[in-house]
């Protein structure tokens, strides 16, 4: 049956077309030849814009092979569903589902690291290496080292955008309650049947009945969607941003 099932996808799959394209890869243009000095730049410039691109084609990816595995499943019982979710469908949705937090989160490492060494180009022998360790950078240290930059505020506006609150909500706060309590499920299956409530102000605790009913993956595959697209204008300021610091590299690359 599973050998079949997944033939049955892929089949629908390979015959189907998605509609956003792919986010490009090799778009740099540091000068060549280069000086020494900017080589940290120049690699985590190739892997860094690298990653991020693999990681939204995947998230773009996902919202088809969700799409595709919603097709698939449309006509089968409950129990049919509950093995293919088991067997293919979890891991893709899960996975789609906390790209734009691992994306936002790459954005920010990104940005901090190649603003921080294109510094280097204005200021010369002032130049300090005080950026804070890879595990304490976050939108704090992107916002230092991005600051002297023009490009930079356009960049966080997008990100802030994406992988947002909003997005936190919609999801039901999929992220943290996959991590840290009992997320739901997809396509089929009910969690939360107890919630414990606090009410601070009235100080008092209620427990409340009823579950929290599974995601479609339609639904998903429409978040996924929407993410990609916030996504891919990142991507563009991302961009924006780097062609300022090559721009300001070119203009220091004494070789």
């Amino acid at each position: 049956m599973l050998v079949e099932l997944y033939r049955q996808y892929r089949e629908t799959l390979d015959a189907s077309v998605q509609g956003a394209q792919p986010v490009a890869y090799n778009w740099g243009n540091l000068p060549n030849p280069l000086n020494g000095v900017w080589l940290p730049y120049s690699e985590m410039f190739n892997e860094f814009s690298r990653e991020i691109a693999n990681s939204l084609n995947t998230l773009n990816d996902y919202s088809l092979r969700l799409r595709v595995w919603n097709t698939v499943i449309a006509p089968m019982d409950d129990k049919e569903k509950l093995d293919t979710v088991h067997e293919f469908i979890d891991p893709i949705a899960t996975i789609g589902l906390n790209l734009p937090y691992v994306i936002r989160s790459r954005f920010i490492f990104a940005a901090a690291h190649l603003s921080h060494q294109a510094s280097r180009s204005r200021e010369g022998a002032s130049w300090r290496d005080d950026f804070p360790l890879d595990r304490e950078v976050y939108f704090k240290a992107a916002d230092k080292f991005g600051a002297p930059w023009g490009a930079y505020p356009a960049f966080k506006r997008c990100v802030e955008n994406f992988g947002n609150k909003q997005y936190q909500s919609v999801t039901r706060d999929f992220r943290n309650a996959y991590n840290h309590r009992f997320s739901p499920r997809f396509v089929i299956g009910i969690t939360q049947i107890v919630t414990r409530q606090v009410d601070a102000e009235a100080k008092t605790i209620r427990y409340t009945f009823g579950g929290m009913p599974a995601l479609g993956l339609d639904f998903v595959a429409g978040l996924l969607d929407e993410q990609y697209r916030l996504g891919t204008e990142a991507f563009s300021a991302f961009q924006a941003l780097v062609r300022e610091h090559e721009a300001s590299i070119s203009k220091n690359n004494i070789v």
